[in-house]
């Protein structure tokens, strides 16, 4: 045969050279021992979540922290839907002996000099505080009287908090009580519970005489916390006040036992007073890089350290906002900026000549689709 027209013979594999087969061998061990070590790192970290006093604190802190957001349901996954219907009574129970705490000690509201007819002191500063892991801004109101309760300008919608202070030509503003917000996707428009600004109730969910936990000040400038009837508001002299819980601080004593019952990291809203008459309001920034949040705990240890003798929460999460001189100064938590909400506690230099209306007058509020835009 012509061995031109010979078949070639399949050239031979070349040898498995043994230094790659020592190297996959390595691979393939580092892997074995990567893999048994994260079972077992998993093993003992679930051991440690779920079985031990230190992993139950932190677990159940998770939790509180998603009850306060519109992941609440999550929670389950941590604790069981048991352990969230238990923990959310709690609360509530908790929230409500609070509100029963009755204040002793009369605060003396700061008067301006008569002779000058001016403040001798400068009505508003901001002042940064923070913790171990949050951040935010402590608002200073020397003279309480100056507060207004501002509340929407168009019917249906509500309003960001920078807007209400460019509109009404006020100094400072933060946002102030909850409203109806199926799915976290409100309109911000129906507030909860009950609104009074200027004396006057502009909105009321409830009956008269059917008690509401209230945050807000009365005609003499003292800070009024805790559960009354829109009956008993009025005959108290309440002048701006929306529903909102827990009170927190009572005579200079924090009511919050503990960081485990500080209902979760968040960010916050909260209000309090001094025994000069000095309104302190505690903006925190949450969910963030730079600043976690933080649990009512926290704000309680600060406010005691800034001398409050009654401090209450207000509404939080993605409606926290501090706006002075037309700038937001805090990082508000929602990753579209302001929310649109009912109502916002603003500082005027003339609170009796803000343009502050009724927007909720002669509505039907069961006929209010706060889901509507």
């Amino acid at each position: 045969m012509d061995p031109k027209l010979r078949t070639p013979k399949a050239a031979a594999s070349p040898p498995t050279r043994p230094w790659r087969r020592k190297k996959n061998r390595r691979v393939l061990r580092w892997l074995r021992n990567f893999t048994l070590l994260l079972t077992m790192s998993a093993a003992l970290f679930s051991g440690w979540f779920f079985l031990t006093a230190s992993g139950n604190e932190l677990r159940y802190m998770m939790a509180d922290t998603l009850i306060t957001t519109q992941h609440r349901h999550w929670a389950k996954y941590l604790i069981g839907q048991e352990g969230l219907n238990r923990q959310v009574a709690k609360y509530m129970k908790e929230f409500e002996e609070m509100s029963e705490v009755q204040s002793t000690i009369s605060v003396n509201v700061y008067t301006p000099p008569a002779e000058t007819k001016q403040p001798d002191k400068k009505l508003v500063e901001i002042e940064p505080i923070e913790g171990a892991k949050f951040k935010g801004h402590l608002l200073i109101v020397r003279d309480p009287k100056k507060i207004r309760l501002a509340v929407p300008a168009k019917v249906g919608k509500g309003e960001k908090v920078s807007s209400m202070v460019k509109r009404t030509g006020a100094i400072a503003g933060v946002n102030a009580g909850g409203f109806v917000d199926p799915e976290w996707m409100g309109n911000g428009f129906q507030p909860t519970g009950i609104v009074i600004s200027g004396g006057k109730i502009f909105y009321n969910d409830g009956a008269m005489n059917t008690s509401t936990s209230i945050v807000g000040i009365d005609k003499d400038g003292r800070m009024v916390a805790g559960k009354y009837t829109p009956n008993q508001m009025l005959a108290m002299g309440v002048q701006e006040a929306v529903t909102f819980t827990p009170k927190f601080i009572v005579d200079g004593k924090g009511l919050i036992p503990n960081q485990a019952s500080g209902w979760g990291i968040a960010p916050r809203t909260c209000m309090a007073q001094t025994a000069d008459g000095t309104i302190l309001f505690a903006i925190i920034d949450g969910r963030q890089p730079h600043s976690i949040g933080a649990t009512l705990y926290d704000i309680q240890e600060i406010l005691l350290e800034k001398g409050a003798v009654i401090a209450a929460n207000l509404d939080g999460g993605s409606s926290t906002v501090l706006v002075h001189d037309n700038e937001i100064i805090n990082k508000p938590a929602s990753p579209h900026g302001e929310r649109y909400l009912p109502t916002a506690f603003l500082v005027f230099d003339e609170p009796d000549s803000a343009p502050i209306r009724n927007i909720w007058e002669g509505l039907d509020i069961s006929k209010i689709d706060p889901s509507k835009w």
